[in-house]
């Protein structure tokens, strides 16, 4: 952590544990919530927390919903830590590919811009999906949180991001379209205020740029699960040289 950040919160002297009931509730989203209040808890009084903060010990029951990326070019980044949560949706192996790829490809520019926004602003982003149906593939709602990190130089290009899904999973891949989104950007005014009110910025949002996908690096296997499966399991994937 750099020297001029200041330590996040404690509930008590000595304390380790992070009050996480700052943040209002969507029943049907309940691990969004979780890695937005974990998130406000670990920066503290700073605009955003470094990416060498998070434990996923502080995560645990959301561990499955949640992945980091590394932003690696405008408007597209890569996950380097994801939880099993991504991979059951497309019914393979999702660490080093891009964020894109959980989406239909019209939903691509959308999501760029809002990847850009959130490192450049920076700006915590809230994006309500909806995958395609078809045989098999029952309505599926989703919601995707975006919430910017520094890197270990300093620079903003890491992103926990948690994706929490309503719904029957059924046949992979699922992938989403953008119903809507909320853009919340992050001001020393809003530190100041402890994010009681945070000023949300709605409507329409102007795609920065065009979407292209880096080369390389796709390490998926391949393997479908079913859909069906018995109770979760807190697993994280991460990718070669990443840690949690």
């Amino acid at each position: 952590m750099m020297r001029e950040d200041r330590k996040a919160p404690t509930t008590g002297p000595a304390s380790n544990v992070i009050a996480m009931n700052r943040h209002r509730t969507d029943a049907r989203f309940p691990h969004v919530a979780m890695i937005e209040s974990y998130w406000h808890a670990l920066r503290g009084h700073r605009i955003m927390p470094n990416r060498a903060d998070v434990d996923p010990r502080g995560i645990e029951q959301s561990l499955e919903y949640a992945f980091i990326l590394e932003q690696v070019a405008p408007g597209v980044g890569r996950l380097r830590i994801a939880g099993a949560h991504l991979g059951d949706l497309l019914g393979m192996e999702v660490r080093g590919m891009p964020l894109s790829a959980l989406f239909v490809p019209e939903a691509r520019d959308d999501l760029a811009a809002c990847l850009d926004m959130v490192c450049a602003a920076p700006t915590i982003a809230t994006l309500s999906l909806q995958a395609e149906a078809g045989m098999g593939k029952p309505l599926l709602e989703a919601r995707l949180l975006l919430l910017p990190m520094k890197d270990e130089t300093g620079e903003i290009n890491r992103i926990l991001g948690c994706l929490d899904s309503n719904g029957s999973i059924g046949r992979a891949p699922r992938r989403f379209t953008i119903m809507s989104r909320r853009l919340t950007q992050i001001t020393g005014h809003d530190v100041a205020r402890g994010w009681d009110r945070p000023s949300h910025r709605e409507g329409g949002l102007t795609p920065l740029r065009g979407f292209a996908d880096t080369a390389g690096r796709f390490t998926g296997h391949g393997e479908t699960r079913r859909a069906g499966r018995a109770a979760p399991h807190l697993r994280l994937v991460a990718a070669q040289g990443e840690d949690l």
